[in-house]
Parts: C-alpha cells; structure tokens; sequence
C-alpha cells in the first residue's frame, strides 16, 4: 500500500470545484444582481452610513451588515454580503492567520462597491488561499491550527483546511443560485 499525499487531495477539492463549477458562473456578475435584495431587510454592502443591521462593519466607503448576536430568523444576505462575508471572514481573516497576508477583519476591510471589484478580491483571496494550503504541505496539514482558530486551536490544520472549502464550496453555491434566481425574476 502506498502513503496517501493529503495535500494534494485538499487543494484539488476546492481547485476543481472552482475550475469546474463556480468561478465560471460569476463572470459577467452584474451590480444589479450583487446588490439585489430578495427580500425585505436582507442584509448587504452599502455605501457608509446606509446599512440596515445594528452593526455597519467597512473601513471604506463600503459597510458591510452585520449584529452580534446575530437575530433569530437571520436575515436574508444579497450577493454582495455573502461574497463579502466569504472574501473576509472565510478567505482573508485566515490567511492572515496563517499564510502571511496582512493583518485584516470586518471593521477594517474596504468592501467593493461594485460586482466587479468584489470579483477581483475574490479572486485575490482565492490564489492567495490556496497558495497557502499548497505550500503547508503534509506536515503543515498535520500541525494544530493555533489561538487564532478558537475552537479549532488544537485540531490540525486539514480540519481548518476542510472547514473552509466546506464554507466555500456553500457560500458560492449560494451566490450562483441567487444569480439563477435574478434571471428568473418576473421583468414587466
């Protein structure tokens, strides 16, 4: 039997669903479509000062909705939220935890105040996130993740790793089927 190269593994899983199912869906994001609010009170990015959540995180020109707790039904998220959400929360926070990107979180990340701005960090994020899990390599995967993971501090990296192409792979799931259901609106 030969040894298993688990590096590999997870980073084709999320390379593979980006090649094949995602990236190739968002092109030609329009703004109406990242700024579409389905239903009432949905959260978003706004211009400052705008927002609709107790909490207008954005260190631009460009908030982002947020409220600790978060209310009980959560409010519906646009295209520009849950892309926000994954381009900080999910790609940038942990990359600056771990693979030497700068320091940055909700409060302090300029939010895109167009679709296509919010691809390119997307973008950025992505190749810079997956650099990073290429170069950590078995041993990398193996050690335990650190304080900056709460929860998973103990745990070995390739459990961060997994949890964060999980949290991809759902997010962009849910922009495309917003995308979907944006061409099926009724138009007058």
């Amino acid at each position: 039997m030969t040894d298993l190269a688990w590096n590999p593994q997870l980073v084709d899983q999320l390379v593979w669903h980006w090649n094949h199912q995602v990236r190739a869906r968002l092109e030609g994001l329009t703004d109406e479509e990242y700024f579409w609010e389905p239903a009432a009170d949905s959260w978003s990015v706004r211009p400052r000062g705008t927002g609709v959540a107790p909490v207008q995180a954005g260190a631009g020109s460009m908030t982002i909705d947020f409220a600790f707790p978060q209310p009980e039904p959560a409010p519906f998220t646009t295209i520009a939220w849950r892309l926000g959400h994954v381009i900080v929360g999910v790609l940038a926070m942990r990359s600056a935890s771990h693979f030497g990107r700068e320091p940055t979180d909700y409060d302090s990340f300029e939010y895109a105040g167009t679709a296509a701005g919010a691809l390119v960090q997307l973008d950025e994020e992505y190749a810079r996130w997956v650099a990073g899990v290429t170069a950590l390599g078995e041993e990398g995967l193996a050690r335990p993740c650190g304080p900056a993971e709460g929860h998973y501090a103990e745990a070995p990296m390739a459990t961060l790793v997994l949890h964060i192409h999980r949290e991809l792979i759902h997010h962009l799931a849910e922009v495309c089927l917003l995308r979907d259901l944006h061409v099926h609106l009724p138009r007058p």
